[in-house]
């Protein structure tokens, strides 16, 4: 199996005694098989680290990624839903046309966007709640809600459009613009899909040279620009569609290997000096001048090609074979990354929750870290129940027992 297969999950048969074909799609999907574990299992990695970088700093929160490299949970949030989106809508538009796929897609927007609201409403009244019954307006600013409280009926609107959000809702809106561009990202590839990846480069630059955002209500602008996260989107579709079959040989080569682990090595030695500032002096002044800042709002150049090489390195070391995605000790990450929409709206309404019993409670590292715990485990438990539901419960449930057409693989249930 070569280092693609363990991408794609398919294998290339062999070719001895085949006809030549006479025309080959421009993009290529994986055979119809049972459904890829590592996808679900780091987007559920994804979402338990979101949730843990979503409480106050304490001990437990160096375990996440973020203290390691420029990259952190949300790159893997990212492409992985590029990845799977484009997995399943690709194949629609393949198999049923432009039209049919478009009105899937819009339909799995118009599911994130009530989501969104959902969880935008619960979320001001969690927070109002906890702000009026202790007395305490510190929670209303620091969540950013106050500008709610001050023009309701104003704020209302603008965060139907998307444009005023609480702290911890900025995901969403971002994936729900990439969902939005999809059915014309998937129309390109069908053309050119590596001319379809140079645009994407080509207008992530054109970001960075012209300052383009979306700007936010009441000022200042996205948290996540679309304009820049898109390129990680779209690699992730580009990825699903043959682009990691025809990179084959670069991941399978040595040298890859090496330079990834080099370029982790070496990120790894600046964030230490975010936090032992005595070994900056072993950094020379010229790369600290052009390095910094490292922007995370317009994906900064830093922190794509350092989740590159964590992608190298884990399909060169983690086929899509390995036994352990079948151990018990993964299955409430896999389960979690299944249901993703849900446990990502569940997490900011734990993670609020969890930053108020810190504050009023106590902020100590054994309490952080039974916060932090609890959380994990009703994000485990919410997702075993739904899975539950939709095998058992929902008459419907044996139309989405196919994993190739089921919408968690786009993103959530």
């Amino acid at each position: 199996m070569t280092i693609a297969d363990q991408v794609t999950g398919s294998t290339i048969a062999g070719t001895a005694g085949t006809k030549p074909r006479a025309a080959a799609p421009a993009i290529t999907l994986p055979a119809i098989g049972e459904r890829e574990l590592r996808l679900d299992l780091f987007r559920g990695l994804a979402l338990w680290l979101i949730f843990i970088d979503h409480l106050p700093p304490s001990l437990l929160t160096w375990f996440t990624i973020r203290n390691y490299g420029f990259s952190d949970a949300t790159e893997i949030f990212i492409f992985i839903s590029g990845y799977t989106a484009a997995f399943v809508y690709g194949r629609a538009m393949l198999e049923s046309g432009v039209v049919i796929a478009t009105a899937r897609i819009l339909r799995r927007v118009w599911q994130i966007y009530v989501a969104h609201v959902f969880l935008f409403t619960i979320f001001l009244a969690e927070i109002s709640y906890v702000a009026t019954r202790f007395e305490n307006p510190l929670y209303t600013e620091e969540m950013g809600i106050m500008d709610f409280l001050k023009q309701p009926d104003v704020t209302i609107v603008q965060a139907l459009l998307l444009r005023f959000r609480p702290v911890n809702m900025d995901v969403l809106p971002l994936y729900i613009v990439l969902m939005l561009a999809l059915p014309l990202i998937l129309w390109s590839m069908k053309w050119r899909p590596d001319v379809t990846l140079g645009l994407s480069v080509v207008l992530y630059a054109v970001t960075w040279e012209y300052d383009l955002y979306l700007s936010a209500y009441p000022n200042g602008f996205w948290a996540f620009n679309p304009f820049a996260w898109q390129l990680l989107f779209v690699f992730g579709a580009w990825c699903a569609l043959g682009g990691a079959r025809r990179m084959s040989r670069i991941l399978a080569s040595p040298v890859t290997m090496w330079i990834s682990i080099a370029y982790l090595v070496a990120a790894f030695y600046v964030t230490l000096t975010w936090y032992v500032p005595q070994l900056s002096q072993f950094m020379p002044k010229l790369i600290e001048q052009w390095m910094y800042p490292i922007d995370k709002t317009d994906l900064d150049v830093l922190r794509f090609t350092h989740f590159l090489a964590l992608a190298a390195l884990t399909v060169r070391f983690l086929p899509r074979d390995w036994p352990g995605l079948k151990s018990p000790w993964l299955r409430p990450l896999i389960l979690c990354g299944q249901h993703s929409l849900e446990i990502f709206c569940l997490g900011v309404f734990l993670a609020f929750a969890g930053h108020f019993i810190l504050a009023e409670v106590s902020g100590g590292a054994a309490m952080h870290a039974l916060i932090s715990l609890s959380g994990v485990l009703i994000m485990w438990g919410v997702a075993s129940v739904i899975s539950w539901y939709k095998r058992v419960a929902d008459k419907s449930g044996a139309k989405t027992k196919n994993a190739v057409g089921n919408a968690d693989l786009a993103g959530g249930g």
